[in-house]
């Protein structure tokens, strides 16, 4: 564990998983390898997710971290290409079970958005219609993925608001966004995203401004439901704490990259990149005796479009030497559970 730190920080403390939370076994739900979201303009392609590979398997949490600007959205939105207009996916492996999504047309996309891959956005008001009722809105999802039309999709869509513990769901599903406050907001989201019966679910920061009871009860709620349902989930967060108590694997991504992978506890208890040990620097761990000062970043990050010759991060990283500014490393394996890509890592 790492030692305690004074300073403002985040309360919640980095708990770990015990050895219960193992990795579960079988084919993977969700593979993605080499994982690219470019963009043209004249003269030029900018690429913002460069070489993404990741997996997700039943039940179980990967979770992406990293800055604001790293990549993380991006490489979400790209599963389902979902990218906004002007952005172009491709991968070398796409797949979701049996499902090459790499070569799916947009009419295939859309049948298995909200059915077998469904997103919880981290801004619910922006991702509702705030002149539907919350209801309406649900049962629009049921009449699309499902059979359920009429009353029995109202009914159903009450026992999705009771199933993410809307208190009253019977007068909740008649209500407008704007009469519910954000942890209300962030459950009909997550009811929404339940609707189709996904087996994946990807949850974009999902606790995003809630206060720390709130967001250890949508948590909860979604892990309860990933048991129940059998989903995987895909984790988008910068909070440290809570990919530490919630995931089972960790991809950290800097300037549209990953730049380490490793299971939970291997990658905060001997992080192996640099950028790694620096966002951990900024997390204060309460449960240790020890104080001393939390450890901002130094700089920024690299706009995605502008990179730097070599290593994104040798700007700001305190080991940087003569090969990181004219070589890009690659993800290499570190340990057995472990990648990282530093000319470094491992010394």
């Amino acid at each position: 564990m790492r030692p305690a730190r004074q300073g403002t920080a985040p309360d919640r403390p980095v708990v770990l998983p015990g050895p219960s939370q193992a990795r579960p076994e079988g084919e993977p739900l969700l593979t993605a390898r080499g994982l690219c979201v470019t963009r043209a303009r004249p003269g030029a392609e900018d690429v913002f997710v460069h070489e993404v590979s990741l997996t997700v398997g039943r039940r179980q949490t990967v979770a992406v971290v990293g800055e604001s600007g790293s990549g993380k959205t991006l490489t979400a939105l790209a599963l389902t290409k979902l990218t906004p207009p002007g952005f172009r996916v491709t991968a070398d492996v796409l797949r979701l079970d049996d499902t090459d999504i790499a070569s799916l047309p947009e009419s295939g996309l859309r049948e298995i958005r909200g059915s077998r891959i469904s997103m919880v956005f981290q801004n619910p008001m922006s991702a509702l219609n705030p002149v539907i009722p919350v209801g309406r809105q649900i049962v629009q999802v049921l009449r699309r993925h499902t059979d359920l039309r009429g009353r029995q999709a109202t009914a159903r869509a009450v026992e999705l608001l009771d199933l993410v513990e809307v208190p009253d769901p019977a007068r909740r599903v008649r209500q407008f966004p704007f009469e519910m406050s954000g942890g209300m907001l962030q459950r009909v989201m997550i009811a929404m995203a339940l609707a189709g019966g996904p087996d994946l679910l990807i949850a974009d920061e999902p606790t995003t401004a809630l206060d720390m009871t709130l967001q250890a009860q949508i948590m909860e709620l979604i892990r309860q439901r990933q048991q129940d349902l059998g989903m995987g989930l895909l984790l988008i967060s910068h909070d440290l704490g809570l990919v530490a108590s919630s995931s089972d694997e960790v991809n950290v991504m800097y300037a549209g990259r990953v730049v380490e992978h490793a299971d939970v506890r291997t990658l905060f208890e001997s992080p192996a990149h640099p950028y790694t040990r620096a966002l951990l620097a900024t997390v204060r761990d309460i449960a240790s005796v020890t104080q001393t000062d939390l450890a901002p970043i130094p700089g920024v990050p690299p706009r995605l479009e502008q990179l730097p010759p070599g290593c994104p991060f040798a700007p700001r990283c305190p080991m940087v030497i003569d090969r990181c500014r004219a070589e890009l490393p690659e993800l290499r394996r570190i340990a057995a559970t472990q990648q990282a890509a530093c000319h470094r890592a491992g010394e």
